[in-house]
C-alpha cells in the first residue's frame, strides 16, 4: 500500500507523474509484467519509439544551437579583427597590428604576408628588413605553387588545411610546431602579382578542409583592399 501522504500528493497533482519521464516507464513496465509474457502492449512500444526520437530530436536541438552560437562567435572575432586592421595610420603600425592584436583576436600562433615580387635580391630592402619575418617576399608563381601544394591547376582563393611539406618556405624553424593553415590569395589590384595571407595554428582542428571559409573570404577581401592602399 501506498504511504497516506504520497497518495493524497500524487492525488492532488497527477500530472506530476506524468511529466517524470522515469517514473512513467517505471509504471509502463511494472503494468507489462502485470500483463504477462504473451500480452504485447502497443502503447508501451509506441512511448518507446516517441522516447527516441524525442531524444534524437533533442540531439539535433542542441547541434544546432551550439554551432549557431560558434558562427556567431566567429563571426564576432573576424568584425573584432577588422576594426583592429583599419586602426593604423602606416604600413609598419599596420603590419604590428596584424601580428599583434589581430592574431591574438582570431587565436592564431602565427601570420605570414607573402608577395611576390620579380626583383632579383628583395631582402636588400630596409624596410622589408625592419618588418621581420612576417613579411615576406617570394618569386613569381609561388603563390599558386603553394596554394595547390605545387600541383597543377587552378587554386582556390581559401584554402584550409593541414600543415604540408612546403610550410619550411614560410615558417622556417616554426614549421615543426605549427600543424594546420588558412591560406587567403590576395587581388593586390591591376598589373600587380598576387599576394597571399597566411594564418598558423598548433591545433591541427583549427583549420580543416571542412569549415567555412565565408568569414575568412570577408576578412581576406578588407585585407587586400587595405594593402591596395599601402601599396599606392
Amino acid at each position: 500500500m501506498i504511504e497516506p501522504d504520497l497518495r493524497d500528493r500524487i492525488l492532488a497533482e497527477p500530472e506530476r507523474l506524468l511529466e517524470d519521464r522515469d517514473v512513467m516507464n517505471a509504471l509502463v513496465s511494472a503494468n507489462e509484467r502485470e500483463r504477462g509474457a504473451n500480452i504485447v502492449d502497443l502503447r508501451g512500444i509506441a512511448m518507446q519509439r516517441l522516447e527516441s526520437r524525442l531524444d534524437r530530436l533533442e540531439d539535433t536541438h542542441r547541434s544546432v544551437i551550439a554551432a549557431a552560437y560558434e558562427n556567431l562567435a566567429g563571426t564576432n572575432q573576424v568584425h573584432r579583427a577588422v576594426l583592429q586592421l583599419l586602426e593604423p595610420t602606416n604600413f609598419e603600425s599596420f603590419i604590428k597590428a596584424l601580428t599583434g592584436e589581430v592574431a591574438q583576436t582570431l587565436r592564431v600562433d602565427t601570420v605570414r604576408l607573402v608577395l611576390e615580387t620579380l626583383q632579383d635580391d628583395p631582402d636588400a630592402d630596409p624596410t622589408l628588413r625592419r618588418l621581420g619575418e612576417v613579411l615576406q617576399v617570394a618569386p613569381a608563381g609561388f603563390v599558386g605553387t603553394y596554394l595547390t601544394n605545387g600541383r597543377n591547376g587552378p587554386g582556390r582563393q581559401i584554402v584550409l588545411r593541414s600543415v604540408t611539406a612546403l610550410a619550411v618556405n614560410l615558417y622556417g624553424n616554426r614549421a615543426e610546431d605549427l600543424q594546420s593553415e588558412a591560406l587567403m590569395k590576395l587581388d593586390l589590384g591591376p598589373n600587380r602579382l598576387p599576394g597571399m595571407l597566411v594564418f598558423a595554428s598548433e591545433d591541427p582542428t583549427q583549420f580543416k578542409s571542412t569549415h567555412g571559409t565565408d568569414l575568412l573570404q570577408f576578412f581576406a577581401g578588407v585585407f587586400e583592399r587595405s594593402m591596395r592602399r599601402w601599396l599606392g
